[in-house]
């Protein structure tokens, strides 16, 4: 049996364990079952002067795997990762051009930081493992490994999406990122649409073709295929059953009284369209003011990249139009916007999930959305809440029967909202049961599943 290796950006350790039903949990499922290594950043910074190899550290799981981390200098760390990975490749990927910042040097970062990780990493494999590369910071480590000597199959998984062909050649050193992709032996695309983006690019540009679900170019040849995330379904609801039932709400029961709950969750990034959505609720209020006094949209903003000056301007305006929101309707007995920009356990989301009526999950665009996913587990199914979810998130393929909505719709999001408020039981039920049936036959264990099939059959 082929051994299995992650290789990530971060690794969860025993002192770092992943929520319950997450997809952290699903790689440590399966590094259990094929006696596997995890490697990756341990999330520490070391010396300037000290090398990348002096840092390793190891853990031997009780599962039966191992876990093998590396420290960054201060340097590689502000390159690799907060400039190159965040400030060129997010925003890039998230068909953001307006806000990506190049520089050579942080891709000279980028790609040193990668080629040291694969030196690191190489002294651990064996011929037969399966190495499954994860996302967009180590699109490099690829072609390292072979330029190393390594037969191993090496797939790598995206998880974010892939904008369309001319949004990537955008960036200047677009070329040398494709290359390292196409050097692995499966690549794996949240959606059929990221996976027409990638393929069309290698078309179009360096006269690739496409050949029962390979792409060939040049001396390469690499399965691309969607392979869409999921959740532990049965886990999440029933966190959420067995915390509603220990009392869970009880401390949410102050505020939320006889209100009808809205709820958002996200992290604090600029591809959420949390600025468009705090608009939609406020044309929502002064469209419906017979609402006023019974509605509370509860958005939850967990902190994210705080040393990067977009993030910083975005928490800033948010917070001013939370402001002027509140300003403008509140009430002696009724606020109707809570912003809070701090993360919650996942109980207490489980349970917030299952008290809402109405889940808002509106990116502007995103690899997939666990959130959306999520909130439809929480449900209770004899009275379910209403999921309004972007067209523009990967979830929307899958998530059908939600209330599909153009986030920079803001009238429209609005009117979605008053539909979700206003739409009966036996609707709600309806859709939840397809919802949640679609959920259960694509988990985060089935996506774990049907990708490494995928590997093996390519080694």
């Amino acid at each position: 049996m082929p051994r299995l290796v992650i290789v990530s950006n971060r690794v969860a350790t025993p002192a770092n364990q992943p929520a319950a039903g997450g997809m952290a949990v699903a790689l440590k499922a399966a590094l259990e079952s094929k006696q596997g290594l995890w490697f990756g950043w341990s999330g520490d910074i070391c010396g300037d002067d000290q090398a990348m190899e002096d840092t390793r550290k190891v853990y031997d799981g009780d599962g039966g795997y191992r876990t093998v981390t590396v420290d960054l200098s201060e340097a590689q760390h502000s390159g690799y990762y907060e400039e190159f990975a965040n400030r060129s490749l997010w925003p890039l990927l998230h068909n953001r051009l307006d806000l990506v910042s190049y520089s050579r040097a942080d891709f000279a970062t980028y790609r040193q930081v990668n080629s040291l990780l694969c030196e690191c990493l190489v002294p651990e494999l064996r011929g037969d493992d399966l190495v499954w590369v994860q996302d967009y910071h180590l699109t490099l480590i690829g072609p390292e490994l072979r330029k190393s000597g390594v037969t191993s199959a090496l797939g790598f998984f995206l998880h974010t999406p892939f904008p369309p062909a001319d949004t990537f050649l955008a960036l200047p050193c677009w070329r040398e990122i494709i290359d390292g992709l196409l050097a692995y032996d499966v690549l794996g695309f949240q959606t059929e649409d990221d996976v027409h983006n990638f393929s069309d690019l290698v078309v179009r540009k360096l006269g690739g073709r496409q050949d029962d679900g390979c792409l060939q170019a040049g001396d390469r040849r690499c399965r691309v295929a969607a392979f869409p995330i999921g959740i532990d379904t049965a886990a999440f609801a029933g966190v959420a059953a067995a915390a509603v039932e220990r009392g869970g709400a009880e401390q949410f029961a102050d505020w939320i009284n006889d209100q009808s709950v809205i709820i958002g969750v996200d992290r604090l990034d600029y591809s959420k369209g949390l600025d468009h959505r705090f608009n939609a609720f406020e044309a929502f209020l002064v469209n419906s003011p017979d609402y006023h006094g019974r509605v509370t949209f509860l958005q939850i903003a967990a902190p994210s990249r705080e040393d990067v000056p977009e993030y910083v301007d975005k928490r800033e305006e948010l917070e001013a139009l939370a402001g002027h929101i509140n300003g403008r309707f509140t009430e002696l007995d009724w606020v109707p916007l809570r912003y809070i920009n701090k993360s919650l356990d996942q109980e207490s989301l489980a349970v917030l999930y299952r008290l809402s009526r109405v889940g808002l999950v509106t990116p502007l665009k995103d690899g997939m959305n666990i959130v959306a996913k999520e909130f439809v587990a929480a449900q209770n199914r004899d009275d379910p809440a209403v999921l309004i979810l972007s067209q523009f998130s990967g979830a929307a393929a899958e998530l059908q029967e939600a209330l599909i909505v153009n986030p920079y719709d803001v009238a429209g999001v609005a009117d979605a909202i008053k539909t979700a408020l206003e739409m009966p039981l036996d609707e709600r039920q309806r859709r939840q049961d397809r919802l949640f049936q679609r959920l259960t036959s694509n988990t985060v264990h089935d996506w774990c599943s049907r990708f490494l099939e995928a590997l093996d059959v390519r080694r």
